[in-house]
C-alpha cells in the first residue's frame, strides 16, 4: 500500500490574495507566554507579573524549554479544502444550506477517478464534453459516489500569483454531468472552480456576464467540491481510494482536509 499527499499546505510566505499569519511561539518564548496568560487570569496576578514574580523560571524545566504553540489566522480557504453549500448561499435546493461541519464523513473514503484536463487554458472552461471525453479516454464508467479529481496542472504555480490567475474553471454542464451520474464529491488543483477574477470581473463589467457561475449553482444543486489539490500527476487514471475528511469546524462554509490517496 503506498499513501499519497493530494494537499497544499497553509503556508504564510505563499502567496494568497487573502491574509494569512502563523504565530510561533518557540520552546524559549513559551516560558514567558506561559507566565503571562497564567498570571494574567487575575488582577492581582497581574500585579505580580508586572513587578517580576514568575510562577516558572527556566531553570525549573528540563533544557531550560516550554512547549511551543502555533496560532494559525487563515480563511479556511487557504489550503485544501472541502467546500459546501454553505459557502455558495443561505439555500440550497430551496432548503437551508449545510455547512462543512455536516458534510457526510461516508462520501469522503470513496474511489477515485483522475482525469486529465491540462489541455484546458486558463480562459476556458471544463464542460461535461471534456468529462465525457476524458473518462472514454481511460474506458471508465462513473459510479455513485466516486470522487473525480480533475488535474489541470495548476498546483505547480503555488506560491506565487500565476496560481491566481492561470488556470481553468468548470462549467455548469460539468457539474450536472457529475451530479447526474451519483457524484456527491469533485475536485480541482486549482484555487477555486471558477475562472480566475481576471477573466469573470472583466465579462462582468463589460457584458454583465455572472460572477461565479459555478459556485452559484450550488443553490441549485447541491454538491461538494475540493479546492487547492496538488500532485495528482503521480496518480493513476483510476484503481485508488480518496480520504477527504473535513476538520470538524462549527458553522462554516469550508474546512481543510489533509485529502490522500490510498494506491
Amino acid at each position: 500500500m503506498k499513501i499519497l499527499d493530494l494537499s497544499l499546505p497553509i503556508d504564510e510566505k505563499a502567496f494568497e490574495v487573502h491574509k494569512v499569519k502563523i504565530e510561533r511561539i518557540n520552546h524559549k518564548l513559551g516560558i514567558k507566554k506561559f507566565n503571562r496568560v497564567i498570571m494574567g487570569k487575575t488582577f492581582i496576578g497581574r500585579l505580580k507579573y508586572f513587578f517580576g514574580k514568575r510562577i516558572i523560571q527556566p531553570k525549573d524545566l528540563p533544557d531550560e524549554e516550554f512547549l511551543s504553540l502555533e496560532t494559525v489566522h487563515s480563511p479556511v480557504h487557504i489550503g485544501t479544502h472541502l467546500d459546501y453549500s454553505f459557502h455558495y448561499g443561505s439555500c440550497s435546493e430551496g432548503r437551508p444550506a449545510k455547512t462543512a461541519e455536516e458534510i457526510p464523513l461516508e462520501y469522503c473514503y470513496q474511489d477515485g477517478v483522475r482525469l486529465d484536463m491540462r489541455h484546458k487554458k486558463p480562459a476556458e472552461t471544463i464542460t461535461a464534453i471534456d468529462i465525457e471525453t476524458g473518462l472514454n479516454k481511460i474506458n471508465y464508467s462513473l459510479k455513485p459516489l466516486d470522487i473525480v479529481l480533475l488535474w489541470t496542472g495548476a498546483d505547480k504555480f503555488f506560491g506565487g500569483p500565476k496560481y491566481f490567475s492561470d488556470y481553468p474553471g468548470v462549467d455548469v454542464s460539468a457539474i450536472d454531468y457529475l451530479l447526474d451520474r451519483g457524484i456527491k464529491i469533485f475536485g480541482v488543483d486549482t484555487m477555486g472552480i471558477d475562472r480566475p477574477y481576471k477573466f469573470m470581473l472583466k465579462e462582468f463589467l463589460e457584458q454583465k456576464k455572472p460572477l461565479y457561475p459555478a459556485h452559484f449553482y450550488g443553490r441549485k444543486r447541491e454538491f461538494i467540491h475540493i479546492e487547492r489539490l496538488s500532485n495528482l500527476e503521480n496518480l493513476p487514471d483510476f484503481g485508488f481510494k480518496v480520504i477527504c475528511f473535513p476538520v470538524r469546524i462549527r458553522q462554516t462554509g469550508a474546512a481543510w482536509s489533509r485529502v490522500t490517496a490510498i494506491l
